[in-house]
């Protein structure tokens, strides 16, 4: 049985329903494609069944599974071309694939979903040159392909979830900043009111020592005064003591 896939083409739309777009309609592509034909098809003429019983067509319609759509023609269905390719077509695959990338705007550096998906379609074709000469080794390219593929997807994935990571480990700074921030303001508020209460202590300080300088001095000057209150008070004693102790003539 013939591998196919199942499209519904909205005329009025203008959209594929399918994880495809109709060929020929909805996108050009690189890949060289067979001109659509009805389905079911009409029986092949006999150099057609031959070619149709080839190993080279099974393998065609393993690596690109044939294309199934209907409209209000009816159903249709789109192999990709069994045609050989010569020099010429390899030519014109390299104009196509240049002028394409120049149409669409492709980056030549760092990541772009449009050069990938031209460079992809570009890898198509040649698998299918490749597999009509000889269908090993369009299976091996088409194996090389999908590791390829499975590779750019691992590298994706990575580099989303750096990006993620990155982004959470910016938001936590931003927020670590704030907080930093908040910090350092209500830490300058603390120091300035240390600040005012050192000033005043100091102030305070001052007045004490002052105060107890001056006291100091009024208790030395007060005892100076009692010292010599008291020697005078003695001398006088002293003198009376003499007198009284000196025999009269």
């Amino acid at each position: 049985m013939e591998r196919t896939r199942k499209y519904e083409w909205r005329p009025e739309g203008g959209a594929c329903t399918g994880s495809d777009q109709k060929p020929e309609v909805c996108s050009q592509t690189l890949l060289k494609k067979s001109t659509k034909v009805r389905f079911p098809p009409s029986p092949p003429r006999s150099d057609e069944s031959v070619h149709r019983e080839s190993n080279n067509w099974l393998i065609l319609d393993t690596i690109f599974p044939p294309k199934q759509w209907s409209d209000g023609e009816g159903t249709w269905i789109q192999r990709v071309s069994s045609d050989p390719s010569t020099r010429a077509d390899v030519i014109q695959l390299e104009q196509s694939l240049n002028r394409e990338l120049q149409r669409r705007h492709a980056r030549q550096n760092g990541m772009c979903p449009i050069r990938s998906e031209l460079y992809s379609q570009c890898f198509d074709e040649i698998i299918r040159q490749m597999t009509v000469n000889c269908g090993e080794r369009g299976l091996l390219l088409s194996r090389v392909r999908d590791e390829s593929q499975m590779t750019i997807a691992a590298y994706r994935t990575v580099y989303e979830s750096s990006i993620a990571f990155g982004i959470r480990k910016a938001l936590q700074g931003d927020k670590c900043k704030a907080e930093m921030k908040k910090r350092i303001s209500d830490l300058e508020k603390e120091n300035e009111e240390l600040e005012e209460q050192v000033t005043e202590q100091t102030a305070q300080n001052i007045e004490i020592e002052t105060r107890e300088i001056e006291r100091q001095q009024q208790v030395e000057k007060t005892n100076i005064e009692e010292t010599e209150a008291l020697k005078t008070t003695k001398q006088e004693l002293m003198e009376q003591l003499v007198k009284m102790v000196t025999p009269k003539k």
